[in-house]
């Protein structure tokens, strides 16, 4: 019969070989796992990417703003007289010359007030006629001659000034333009000095940009212009700086730059523009697409070698659209990868897209090894 301290006895030795046999599973298991991550490291398949190779071009140094469009010249037509528009001779859209009648106004008062003052003048140039043969006659004073004189003389003006009413009853356009605005309508009382039409002048178009001030130095007079307007996507105009601010604003640290564009029937007033301002040119330049380099703090892009990924460090230059030159760490013809650059590492394999495989390095005996 067993002894308590004998069962006990056999009871420790069995617990301590359990142990040590599950110490050599988990030896043996964890062996076996490193030999597998190394054999699927050793057959993962290549990170699919795109790639654009350096080019040489021309590359801008461009300065972009935006800015709403303004015609510089323009009038607000305005009447001289007053009397009702009998007749309204234009309307918006109407594209007019300088002195073409806009409206004509009831002429009746001014046509007598001409009437009138025409013969107060024919009287008085009788009167003075007689006067000038009494006082050669010594008839009448040289006194009461200069009096008569004074007299038809400002008869004379109140005819001229009649004449200029009755002018004024035809209302003409100051300007060349297109009408952008129309305030009365036939049959309305127009009042003196009251605005009717507004004339905006579309042969020129101006944008005013604020600028910051770190742009004083490039930016000069004459500099060649881009727009491109929203409301006419895939159009471009021409135009050229037209002044430039000697000072810069203190509140916003900005300085004005005027641009002007020839107008056309597409440009409108009111319209909003993206303008590039070009102040600088490289006519043989390395250039890469923005899309080539990395989110990260260091400016890098990746290119391909041998099939591998390689970050490569990169100085870059000016910014042309969708464009960027490279000043250092490529050369031209170098791939450089555009898509699939966030799953790359270095030393990545990577397969080119629209290239052929690249064939996998023959495994050594030591890597065997360890596969096994």
């Amino acid at each position: 019969m067993s002894t308590p301290h004998a069962f006990a006895s056999t009871r420790r030795v069995l617990t301590g070989a359990i142990l040590v046999s599950a110490v050599l599973v988990l030896s043996a298991c964890k062996g076996g796992g490193g030999a597998d991550a190394k054999a699927d490291d050793a057959a993962a398949a290549p990170v699919p990417v795109e790639t654009e190779a350096v080019a040489r071009r021309s590359v801008a140094a461009s300065y972009v703003g935006t800015a709403s469009l303004e015609v510089p010249r323009g009038a607000d037509v305005v009447a001289k007289t007053s009397g009702i528009a009998l007749e309204v001779l234009v309307e918006e859209g109407d594209t007019v010359r300088a002195g073409q009648p806009l409206v004509r106004l009831d002429p009746d008062r001014a046509r007598l007030a001409v009437r009138q003052s025409l013969a107060t003048m024919g009287k008085l140039e009788n009167s003075y006629r007689r006067a000038q043969q009494l006082v050669a006659q010594q008839m009448i004073s040289a006194n009461d001659l200069d009096q008569l004189k004074f007299d038809l003389d400002t008869a004379r003006a109140q005819h001229d000034m009649a004449q200029l009413e009755l002018s004024y009853t035809a209302v003409t356009a100051p300007i060349s333009g297109v009408i952008s605005q129309r305030m009365i309508r036939t049959g309305n009382f127009v009042q003196i000095n009251t605005p009717i039409f507004s004339i905006v002048d579309n042969a020129r178009i101006e944008a005013t940009l604020n600028v910051p001030e770190r742009e004083l130095r490039v930016l000069k007079r004459g500099q060649p212009v881009r727009l491109q307007v929203d409301a006419l996507p895939g159009e471009s105009f021409e135009g050229v700086v037209e002044r430039v601010a000697p000072i810069v604003e203190s509140r916003s640290g900005t300085f004005r730059v005027v641009t002007a564009f020839a107008g056309n029937d597409s440009l409108r007033s009111g319209m909003f523009g993206r303008i590039h301002i070009d102040y600088d040119e490289r006519a043989d330049a390395l250039v890469i697409p923005r899309s080539a380099l990395l989110d990260e703090g260091e400016t890098a892009v990746y290119t391909v070698r041998e099939g591998k990924a390689v970050r490569v460090p990169v100085e870059l230059g000016y910014v042309d659209g969708n464009m960027i030159e490279v000043r250092s760490g490529l050369e031209a013809g170098d791939p450089v990868v555009t898509a699939g650059k966030v799953a790359l590492r270095e030393g990545s394999a990577v397969q080119v897209i629209g290239e052929a495989p690249v064939a996998a390095a023959p495994a050594t005996a030591d890597a065997k090894s360890e596969a096994k």
